[in-house]
């Protein structure tokens, strides 16, 4: 099966993989991994390293691997094939991810929005700010690719995975794995909910010209603008979110669809 997403560029891929923090393994890993799969950091039928390989990454037992991978596969988010060829496969069709998306939007009070806009802009801004004055042009070439295939996306669902890759890749160019992890980490929690945001035309264009301007300020080294629109642009996306969230009509659809 062939994965629906390009490479990770070398610093993504870096930060995805990199050795776990002091926390319970099984439950890190699934974290780890699903947050990756859910904002299609790893792609629809990507295969993910071998065991061995993995868990040396990971900085983990093989059999706490095997362990989260067992728990990947209950949720449907990796499925594992035998034999020649075979391997641990991403497995993250889309309408099962906008269902978790929907459930998990109306899981965030309003309040909670706000306090997250509020923390991911100041993140945001740093990691821009500092790519502005580290990056060169190979660094951006990962994120100029996210901002074309987001113009061109047609689906919302993917709209919002690109929006988080575009971010994700920004804080890469920063070159700092521990920025870029946050990133991660934030994206996770709040970026893949933006394709509920960007899924009017109008809302489409305007974050897509907020990514060029973007990389444009980054590639021109200019890094208080880098800052200024990378947190735009973020209040951007989360106020048009709040609005999704307390659109009662929306949020009567999503309660009587089938749970995910």
């Amino acid at each position: 099966m062939k994965s629906s997403s390009p490479p990770l560029s070398s610093a993504v891929r870096r930060a995805v993989f990199s050795s776990l923090a002091a926390e319970p393994r099984v439950d890190a890993v699934v974290r780890r991994i699903g947050d990756a799969i859910t904002l299609g950091l790893l792609g629809d039928g990507e295969q993910l390293p071998g065991e061995s390989e993995l868990s040396a990454r990971l900085g983990v037992a093989t059999v706490t691997l095997r362990e989260a991978l067992v728990v990947l596969r209950q949720q449907g988010l990796v499925t594992t094939r035998r034999g020649r060829g075979g391997g641990t496969f991403v497995c993250a069709p889309a309408d099962t991810l906008d269902d978790r998306l929907r459930a998990r939007l109306l899981a965030h009070p309003t309040e909670e929005l706000r306090d997250l806009a509020d923390h991911w802009a100041a993140l945001a801004g740093a990691t821009a700010r500092l790519a502005a004055e580290r990056a060169d042009a190979h660094d951006l070439d990962a994120p100029r690719r996210s901002l074309r295939e987001f113009a061109d996306a047609e689906d919302p669902a993917a709209r919002g995975r690109l929006d988080g890759r575009f971010h994700v890749e920004i804080a890469a160019a920063a070159q700092s794995a521990r920025l870029t992890r946050e990133e991660i980490r934030f994206q996770t929690e709040i970026g893949p909910l933006l394709c509920l945001a960007f899924n009017q035309p109008e809302a489409h264009r305007e974050a897509d010209a907020q990514h060029r301007a973007l990389v444009d300020a980054v590639a021109s080294g200019d890094a208080s603008r880098a800052r200024d629109l990378a947190e735009q642009h973020v209040h951007f996306g989360l106020r048009r979110l709040i609005e999704r969230r307390l659109d009662g009509s929306w949020q009567q659809q999503s309660e009587s669809a089938p749970p995910p």
